[in-house]
């Protein structure tokens, strides 16, 4: 190793997670960000709509299926409203995730010529997810409102709740993006996990009908589906159960809780072991 180095010289390290001023890091994050979200739309004669057509195509055959075919949803108070809440908040979580998988490898020219903190990529992964979240939720508030659900205090817990879920995202994002870069069966690996935590979350069937009640708390132990849960609770119905009834007691969201930090922390670990190597792994 001795002679290697006298003959090559010191190994130059790569770019960390974190490296530089915050200023420049938040400045980055911000202006990827906005870079994406406009040219996904750039050149489209529908624009943002085609944004929204994606949720409410899937609501629309889900609410018929359900309704209709199934009829998962009777019973349940203002159900389309839940469906479709449940349908957004599961969209934003599969942009962060999914977007975030490819999101290192797709600027790899980014990635070799300039010297930036890595984390930068997947964060502005999960903020341009936010950015397209704003919108949908304003359809979804006009939605919420035409079919008379009363605004109430409570809708004020959809701030924590946002950030809580955006905080599983974002863990999850950074292990997805840093270890796709080696490992590219992430990919379809993450698309039917994505799947399964969608069937998982209690978006299109009413928790409390589900005949086992360990199982219920099971499901519950999903960072996702207790804040689709609560979000029911808090933004439509206030006498469906709460995220802390379903999963048997608020001392038991301890779990989702648990389960968002060890991501979040694991990710960045993760991620800013990986982020010096990105380049050359590429």
């Amino acid at each position: 190793m001795n002679a290697v180095a006298e003959r090559f010289g010191t190994p130059i390290k790569g770019p960390s997670a974190l490296a530089g001023d915050p200023r420049r890091f938040l400045h980055l994050t911000w202006t990827l960000a906005v870079l994406e979200f406009r040219l996904k739309f750039f050149g489209s004669v529908l624009g943002y709509l085609w944004q929204l057509m994606r949720p409410l195509m899937l609501f629309g055959v889900m609410l018929f299926v359900f309704t209709r075919a199934v009829r998962l949803g009777s019973g349940v108070t203002q159900y389309p409203v839940v469906l479709l809440t449940g349908i957004v908040l599961f969209t934003f979580f599969s942009e962060c995730t999914g977007g975030a998988v490819t999101a290192v490898v797709d600027r790899e020219g980014l990635v070799r010529k300039i010297h930036f903190p890595r984390l930068v990529i997947p964060l502005s992964v999960v903020l341009t997810a936010y950015f397209n979240l704003a919108l949908n939720f304003i359809a979804v508030l006009i939605f919420m409102l035409a079919r008379g659900v009363d605004p109430r205090w409570s809708w004020l817990q959809i701030f924590p709740l946002l950030l809580f879920l955006g905080l599983f995202a974002t863990g999850v994002a950074m292990i997805l993006s840093s270890t796709y870069v080696r490992y590219r069966d992430v990919k379809p690996i993450w698309e039917v996990v994505l799947q399964a935590i969608f069937y998982g979350s209690a978006i299109f069937f009413p928790i409390e009908n589900i005949p086992s009640v360990k199982l219920q708390h099971l499901i519950m132990c999903n960072p996702l589906a207790a804040v689709v849960q609560q979000a029911r609770h808090a933004l439509i119905d206030p006498t469906s159960p709460s995220a802390g009834q379903a999963i048997g007691g608020d001392t038991r969201l301890l779990i989702p809780l648990g389960i968002t930090l060890f991501l979040a922390v694991v990710g960045f670990w993760y991620f800013n072991r990986e982020a010096p190597r990105i380049a050359e792994e590429l």
